[in-house]
């Protein structure tokens, strides 16, 4: 059987992770599911900023780490997107995006697509990609 199966490899199966998106709104720095996923669903993240390039980084730290911030739950657990609300990394990220006014009743965002860094478990968004929107402002939801 062995020889039979001489040359091959097996096919390693990834599932796809879907588009890494961070949404820069003016009360909040949200980041999608699939950014929890490709840094491994860190308890605890650091935000760095690159004023020269305005870039935003995410990586992994711990909850005694100066700077971390609270990110995602346990792999499986994190249902929705997670969202920043730090007066600190607000400002900092927020310096790279001109967020518009939105008409009453709906909230304007600046919408950037992440690139992931697997082998150093990092993540980065460049404000040069971002794109605006409005979209409608979500309370919670009413249970069903």
């Amino acid at each position: 059987m062995a020889s039979l199966l001489q040359g091959f490899e097996e096919v390693r199966l990834v599932k796809p992770v879907g588009k890494i998106v961070m949404t820069v709104t003016d009360n909040a720095v949200k980041f999608n599911k699939a950014t929890a996923i490709v840094l491994g669903h860190p308890a605890y993240v650091k935000v760095l900023v690159n004023e020269k390039t305005k870039q935003i980084a995410v990586t992994p730290t711990t909850a005694k780490a100066d700077n971390g911030i609270k990110f995602s739950k346990g792999e499986g657990k994190q249902a929705a997107s997670i969202s920043v609300k730090d007066a600190a990394v607000l400002e900092a990220v927020k310096q790279f995006f001109d967020i518009a006014e939105a008409p009453e009743g709906q909230v304007a965002y600046q919408s950037v697509p992440g690139e992931s860094h697997p082998n150093d478990k990092v993540v980065i968004f460049d404000a040069a990609k971002a794109t605006a929107g409005v979209m409608k402002r979500r309370g919670r939801k009413k249970a069903a």
